[in-house]
């Protein structure tokens, strides 16, 4: 995050003016970024996970772009609740289903994420988000479930999603049509801590998070590669947003006794209140990882 005293330009994306740090990955790469200037950051561990991963231009509602949008060093929190399947299908189009681990019950969650060196620059973020079933014809299968649960693939519609810049805001809600704003938002996580703090419009806080970190586990890069496929409506046509984590050191904590969660007042607090969360199943943190973030496809969405 560009810091008060650090220099800014402007620029462009599908009419929309934002600033974006001067000297940054995108201000100098326009998202073409050098990995061998990448690979010289000390806090990158390494770049082989992106060389096997071919950018493409692309039109978008952002204009012309190159997918995937790489994110070189990340750390992420996620908390997995339960709740009753009627209150989640409150909050989720029709077209949508909740992925349930026993009738009546589905999964819901928390997340929030660190982006320290982006194509885009560093950013945090934050999301009250839902497991769907897989948006494909058929019924679902007793392995979705699993790969949901162990965090190998999950489908998922968000409800929030604030940032802490605007480029990210402009490229996440025009290009790929998530719900996202701006606001102040701090992210730090290391291999004993987490801790989160979301602003809300008046200042106060909207969501909160201080819990120890799981036990990490370090992976080769490459060896545990999850993915989240996440569904938005653009325009009038569904499409499915794929995102894949480059593993690199996570742990998990099956039924967290020591997190705290603060669920203040506003948006994110709203989201999570309407879908009225049952208790707190699972806390995953991923405290060093990579992302490839591709842009949304047009998805057939089965009607229900």
């Amino acid at each position: 995050m560009p810091s008060p005293q650090q220099e800014t330009v402007m620029v462009d994306l599908g009419g929309r003016t934002v600033t974006v740090p001067k000297g940054g990955l995108y201000d100098r790469y326009r998202m073409d970024t050098d990995l061998d200037e990448v690979a010289r950051d000390p806090r990158v561990s390494s770049v082989d996970f992106f060389r096997r991963l071919p950018k493409t231009k692309v039109d978008s509602p952002i204009g012309a772009t190159l997918t995937p949008n790489f994110y070189y060093r990340i750390s992420t929190a996620r908390i997995t609740m339960l709740a009753r399947s009627r209150a989640i299908r409150s909050r989720l189009p029709r077209e949508l289903a909740p992925l349930e681990v026993a009738p009546g019950l589905g999964l819901i969650s928390v997340m929030f994420f660190r982006y320290d060196v982006c194509d885009i620059d560093f950013y945090t973020e934050a999301a009250v988000g839902i497991a769907v079933k897989p948006a494909r014809h058929g019924k679902l299968g007793f392995f979705d479930l699993v790969a949901a649960l162990k965090n190998e693939h999950l489908d998922s519609y968000v409800l929030s999603l604030p940032v802490s810049t605007d480029i990210a805001q402009v490229r996440g809600h025009d290009g790929y049509g998530f719900p996202k704003w701006v606001t102040g938002l701090d992210v730090d996580i290391d291999a004993h801590q987490t801790t989160a703090h979301v602003a809300n419009d008046d200042g106060g806080t909207d969501l909160s998070l201080l819990a120890a970190t799981p036990a990490q586990r370090a992976y080769p890069s490459g060896k545990r590669v999850s993915t989240l496929t996440s569904y938005t409506s653009i325009g009038d046509a569904w499409h499915s947003t794929l995102s894949q984590t480059n593993v690199l050191a996570a742990g998990t904590e099956l039924v967290p006794r020591t997190l705290a969660l603060q669920v203040g007042e506003g948006r994110m607090a709203d989201d999570l209140r309407s879908l009225n969360p049952i208790r707190t199943i699972q806390f995953d943190v991923v405290s060093e990882g990579q992302l490839a973030l591709h842009m949304p496809v047009p998805t057939s969405v089965h009607s229900r």
